[in-house]
């Protein structure tokens, strides 16, 4: 008869139980430094003056179009418009009239947002652009509000109605064919898009104050954002 067989005890063995220990410290690691990094982001989320000049250095950057500048202006305000949205054309008149009261203390900042579903949306902020780079933002773009209910809602191509806004306006023409038929002028509006979405942009017309987006409900709302930006509030 064979001998009873007997459980076989695997013995430890040191290196293994060595591996084990040296995963698990890592883990511990790699969790407390994740961990960290959480809190500090957190942290500086609550961090109001960090959230707003963060979106501030986004609402306006560097080749942001600028209506007005005032010198040694310290307040900004953006709007990303939409040239074929009638809301923004109804905003327009508003805030041609913040400009005329606050030209002088205030920037005033536009950026593109063209909506999707808007059919000429784009093309029309091709067209803007295309006059700024000749010094014709302010024209083309008043042009571009005071025209809209000619073009507004069209659903056929309105690139030559545009390009006759540049001819009334005296543009160079060929300059402005080519800035508008080059791809880096949609990479430039499609920036501008993307800034909104980052800052939260959901729709046109959309303001920001130094980097806070504003929920207006009159044109009193709009003053008293930028009276109290301008006295530090």
């Amino acid at each position: 008869m064979p001998p009873a067989s007997r459980k076989r005890s695997v013995p430890s063995v040191p290196g293994r139980n060595r591996m084990s220990n040296l995963k698990f410290s890592l883990i511990i690691i790699v969790v407390f430094v994740v961990g960290v990094a959480v809190l500090f982001g957190i942290s500086r989320w609550n961090n109001p003056s960090e959230n707003s000049e963060a979106a501030a250095s986004i609402a306006v950057r560097d080749n942001s179009l600028r209506l007005s500048s005032a010198p040694g202006a310290t307040v900004d305000f953006v709007e990303f418009l939409d040239f074929e949205c009638e809301a923004c054309g109804a905003a327009y008149p508003v805030i041609e009239q913040l400009r005329q009261e606050y030209g002088d203390r205030v920037n005033f900042v536009i950026r593109y947002f063209p909506v999707k579903s808007h059919f000429n949306a784009e093309r029309a902020a091709r067209a803007v652009e295309a006059a700024a780079q000749q010094g014709a933002l302010e024209p083309m773009y008043k042009r571009m509000y005071e025209t809209q209910r000619e073009w507004g809602e069209q659903q056929v191509p309105m690139d030559d109605r545009f390009r006759g806004y540049a001819q009334d306006l005296g543009l160079d023409m060929a300059r402005y064919d080519a800035i508008y038929n080059d791809p880096a002028t949609m990479d430039r509006i499609e920036a501008d898009r993307q800034d909104g979405l980052s800052l939260g942009v959901q729709g046109t017309p959309t303001f920001f104050v130094n980097g806070e987006q504003l929920k207006p409900q009159s044109f009193e709302d709009l003053r008293r954002a930028l009276d109290d930006a301008l006295a530090g509030r």
